[in-house]
Order: structure tokens, then C-alpha cells, then sequence
């Protein structure tokens, strides 16, 4: 079988004006993700392509979706609907309706009598969003916040919840505690313009070690925002059973994900807390395999300003981590290549950069206007663009 090669411009502008034309005929582009990182380069991207898919990790244990998490024993899905909504459609072809509702969040200074009433006020139709919900939509998304209200433990802190995770939580319990079902009914009710779908469907944490030693159970131990920056580097991750003890614990790659990886146009390993969202989703069993087997471009995209799980990896080092949970080993990437261009901006200071052995990891720089108002923030048109000039 004849390899076909093309020369690669950055930014294609040919090519990009074709995908803008006719997003619904565009390439296909999938992204190994978890948090609020990619929502903004996602809401630019669905202008160019409406088949990007998203991989998502449903291991956060903090935030609002932690409430769930210990009602319920559930993935996170906070995570998940903040990308759905990122990249739902929001014309009038949409459901603006439907979309409002779903990214409403109850008040954080309202008593908890007050919050019971406008959960149930949601529930039984009567509140002013459902009033404007045509009906059969509204009697689905009845049907799951009343399964959520018949399930919700006495005394649940709905302070600041956001309904749409309300929604899904509702459906969660529905369906037999399988989240792939409402998930799916989720995005067709705001019509996503993407496919958005956790890496895998299992209520699993993450467990890291520092390289002093130190166990870290829970995501939001780590990542530096609900909690003081971590003091040591990262040295070890994976998945844990719960957040009580460190029992490391195996998770497999659904079929459907697989193919979406192994048929995808482009892969993209993009910004993101490095190993809470990025490295994450490569910890699941089957992802290796998948990556080496699709014969397309993968691109990496590595955070700009500082992110605190990143204390003391620098940009190689986070390469070389990439490639050794791929495949075991970095040289290997040369002949079963997992990753093939790392996208700079033209002008950031990323750091050291090494591009000999880079090169002998099989793996090209690629320079290019990425940044354009804010020093330390990707410009989201000209991501969107560079990347779909690779596909």
C-alpha cells in the first residue's frame, strides 16, 4: 500500500476556507481532554467542523460534581456538560431554550427551602425555563430531574448547583447508573455540533505519587485550584478505586471509543492540566493500541503560563511522558508514531527545546502564530486553524 504525502502549510488557508464553508463535510478532529481548558478553542472550532470528538475524563472529585459523585457514587460530570455546552449549537436552528436551562445554576445565596422549591418548580414544568421548552422536550427533561429529586439524599447542599448536571444525574439514576445513554440524549437535546463522550464510562479517582514519595488521592488534590499548589513534581499517576486508600485499578476501552480514535482525521493532544485531563485519559487500556493503529496526523499542543501540575516537567519531559505510557519507550514513536508535530506559537518561550532528539523520536516542530491579545492565552481562531491544517 502507496503512502500518499502532501506538503503541510500552517495555516492552510485553502483548506481552511473549504472547512468553514461546509463544517458538516469537514475532518474529523479528536481530542484527548477533561477540563474547562478547550472550552473556548471548542466554541470557535464548531464554525470549522462539526466532527470533533471529545474524549473527556469523568475522575474530577471536586467542584460541584463532587456533591453528585458522593450522593450517588457517578462519574464526574461536570466536566462533560460544560464541553457539551461549549459546542452546542446556538442559533436559532438550535435549542436556545433548552440550552439556557442547561447552563443555569441555582444561587449560592438562596436558603436551602428556596432551592428545594425552584428544584421542584424545574421538575413539575412550571418553572419560567420549562415554560418556554416546547413539550416534548420538556417532558424528557421532567422525566430526569424528577428520577434526580426522587433519589436526592435529605439534606443535599443544592447551593450553586448547575442544572444541567442535575439533569444528567437525574438520567444517570434512570438508566440504570450507565452514563453513555444521557449523555447522549443531552447533546441531541442542545444539539452538540461534535460528539462529546467520556473516555470511559466507570466512577473511578486518580491516584498520584509525588516524586518525594507522597500519595495523592482525589483530582482535586492536584490540580491546584480548589487546593494549595502541589510542592513536589508529579513522578507517578493512575486510576484509583476511591479516594480512602491507594488501590490502583484498570479501566478498558469501550469499542465505540476505539474506533472514534483509530478513524479520526487528526488526533490532538491539546492544553489542559497535563495529567489530571491530558495523561488521564491515556492511563485507560486500549489507548495506545487505538492511537497506533490510525495512520493520521497527531499534534501536540502544550499549555502556555503555568500550570501546577506541571512543577518541575518541562516540555520535553512531558513529551517524553507521552511517548513512554504510548508505547513504552520513545524511540519507538519513529516507526509506530503516536505523535508527530508539536504546534508552537512563533514567538512563546516554551522553554528548552531539543529538536535533535526530538528528531530522533520521529517528531517535528511546527512555529506558528497562535497567540494574538493575551500573552499567556491561545488565540481560539488561530488554534482552530492551524490545527485543521494539519487534517
Amino acid at each position: 500500500m502507496a503512502n500518499v504525502t502532501r506538503r503541510l502549510k500552517v495555516p492552510d488557508s485553502v483548506r481552511i476556507h473549504r472547512y468553514q464553508s461546509l463544517p458538516e463535510l469537514a475532518p474529523s478532529v479528536l481530542f484527548f481532554s477533561g477540563g474547562s481548558a478547550l472550552n473556548k478553542i471548542s466554541r470557535e472550532l464548531k464554525r470549522y467542523t462539526h466532527h470533533s470528538v471529545h474524549l473527556v475524563t469523568p475522575f474530577d472529585s471536586g467542584g460541584s460534581s463532587a456533591k453528585l459523585r458522593q450522593a450517588f457514587s457517578m462519574p464526574a460530570v461536570g466536566d462533560l456538560r460544560s464541553r457539551i455546552m461549549a459546542l452546542a449549537d446556538e442559533t436559532v436552528l438550535g435549542q436556545p431554550d433548552v440550552y439556557e436551562l442547561f447552563r443555569y445554576r441555582l444561587s449560592k445565596e438562596a436558603t436551602a427551602q428556596q432551592l428545594e422549591q425552584e428544584l421542584a418548580q424545574l421538575a413539575d414544568g412550571s418553572h419560567p425555563l420549562m415554560q418556554a421548552i416546547v413539550t416534548p422536550m420538556k417532558a424528557l427533561i421532567k422525566t430526569q430531574l424528577a428520577c434526580l429529586c426522587k433519589h436526592l439524599p435529605e439534606g443535599f447542599d443544592l447551593r450553586g448547583a448547575s442544572v444541567g448536571n442535575l439533569i444528567i444525574a437525574g438520567g444517570y439514576l434512570g438508566h440504570q447508573q450507565l452514563l453513555d445513554p444521557i449523555i447522549f440524549l443531552f447533546s441531541r437535546l442542545v444539539k452538540t455540533l461534535g460528539q462529546v463522550t467520556t473516555i470511559v464510562d466507570e466512577t473511578h479517582h486518580l491516584g498520584v505519587r509525588l516524586d518525594s514519595g507522597e500519595v495523592i488521592l482525589g483530582q482535586h488534590l492536584m490540580t491546584g485550584k480548589e487546593h494549595p499548589p502541589l510542592q513536589r513534581p508529579i513522578a507517578e499517576i493512575w486510576l484509583n478505586q476511591g479516594l480512602e486508600a491507594e488501590c490502583p485499578i484498570s479501566a478498558y476501552l469501550a469499542e465505540d471509543r476505539s474506533q472514534s480514535i483509530e478513524q479520526a482525521d487528526l488526533i490532538c493532544y491539546p492544553p489542559g492540566s497535563f495529567f489530571t485531563s491530558l495523561m488521564a485519559n491515556l492511563l485507560v487500556s486500549g489507548v495506545a493500541q487505538a492511537i497506533v493503529a490510525n495512520p493520521n496526523p497527531k499534534v501536540y499542543l502544550p499549555n502556555l503560563g503555568t500550570d501546577p501540575e506541571q512543577l518541575g516537567w518541562s516540555l520535553i519531559a512531558r513529551i517524553e511522558c507521552i511517548l513512554t505510557k504510548l508505547l513504552g519507550s520513545p524511540e519507538l514513536n519513529l516507526h509506530t508514531p503516536v505523535l508527530n508535530w508539536v504546534l508552537l506559537d512563533l514567538d512563546y518561550d516554551y522553554g528548552a527545546i531539543d529538536p535533535v532528539r526530538l528528531a530522533k523520536w520521529g517528531i517535528s516542530v511546527v512555529r506558528t502564530p497562535l497567540i494574538k491579545d493575551k500573552p499567556e492565552r491561545y488565540d481560539e481562531r488561530l488554534v482552530v486553524e492551524a490545527l485543521l491544517s494539519f487534517a
